[in-house]
């Protein structure tokens, strides 16, 4: 058996490998630079959920360029940030990015705030988002559990391919036990084990030669078992109602008055799937009728849950 001693060595080894082989291999990524504020980071850090770094970097140059603080957002209607958001996708996030900065102008003086709780009370910012922001911008040590972090941590640290669909307090508990106890270290852990699963430790193809901790790693050394738990979520589009969300949003965008439901109806062929779609996009406050029959993008912020 193990003793503590035992363990917290392996911990140390594990956080230096890690560290030492972000410090060389991190990609130069704009809210990673010692000159982004903590907006910049919060806007990386919406835009990169389910969206993969070479789509999100022209959107939020572009992004931050308009909006370069969060009054500047919170001043316009919310449809412009839905129509900046673009072709990112599941643009209910950009109406969550847009109630954060209003809520940010308001409760904050237009300064993301650094206390955890505070960013956790803002609308659209969950477990995740608060975790981020307060690490990545504030040095902060908190757990960081995206995608990546919590496959590299199922791999290296319990031995299995994939974790559960949904974060589980285990999962948390391990996060929280393995994080470095001097805050700079923490929040330079976080970043790394999340590059590591972006750029490495990938979901299909992991390159065991590549990583820094291959020797440490459970999965590995029990012979790369494969994934025995739930089944893992498709992301499957062709054919979705999120595809035609997408092309009525995309119809919206481009116009500059309200849109009549006719040219709507021309974007897809189906006739329920189209006014299941609309219904939805009307529902989640992304689309406004501001007529019988006409529709535009949203002027007034919605209540986001």
């Amino acid at each position: 058996m193990k003793t503590e001693q035992t363990k917290t060595a392996e911990t140390t080894a594990l956080h230096r490998s890690l560290t030492a082989w972000f410090a060389v291999h991190a990609r130069d990524l704009p809210w990673r630079r010692p000159d982004a504020g903590a907006w910049s980071v919060m806007v990386s850090e919406f835009m990169l959920q389910q969206t993969p770094v070479s789509r999100v970097l022209p959107v939020y140059e572009q992004w931050l360029a308009r909006w370069p603080r969060p009054a500047d957002l919170a001043a316009e209607p919310p449809g412009e940030a839905v129509r900046a958001w673009g072709r990112l996708g599941y643009p209910r996030r950009a109406l969550r990015l847009h109630g954060a900065a209003a809520a940010i102008t308001e409760r904050h003086d237009g300064e993301v705030p650094r206390d955890h709780a505070a960013l956790l009370a803002l609308p659209g910012v969950g477990e995740y988002t608060a975790a981020a922001v307060a690490s990545f911008a504030y040095g902060q040590r908190h757990a960081v559990l995206d995608t990546n972090v919590r496959r590299v941590l199922a791999r290296a640290l319990t031995g299995v391919q994939y974790p559960a669909n949904a974060t589980s307090a285990a999962e948390r508990r391990l996060a929280q036990r393995l994080l470095p106890d001097d805050e700079a270290l923490a929040a330079r852990w976080a970043a790394a084990t999340m590059e590591l699963g972006a750029l490495v430790c990938t979901a299909r193809t992991p390159d065991c030669s590549r990583c820094p901790i291959a020797k440490r790693c459970a999965w590995r050394l029990a012979g790369f078992p494969e994934h025995d738990g739930q089944p893992r979520r498709s992301q499957s589009y062709a054919g979705t109602d999120r595809q035609v969300r997408g092309k009525l949003l995309a119809v919206l965008r481009e116009a500059t008055a309200p849109v009549p439901l006719q040219v709507l109806d021309q974007v897809w062929d189906e006739p329920v799937q189209r006014a299941r779609a609309l219904d939805g996009l009307v529902a989640d406050g992304l689309v406004e009728p501001v007529a019988d029959g006409v529709y535009r993008l949203p002027e007034r912020l919605p209540l986001l849950p």
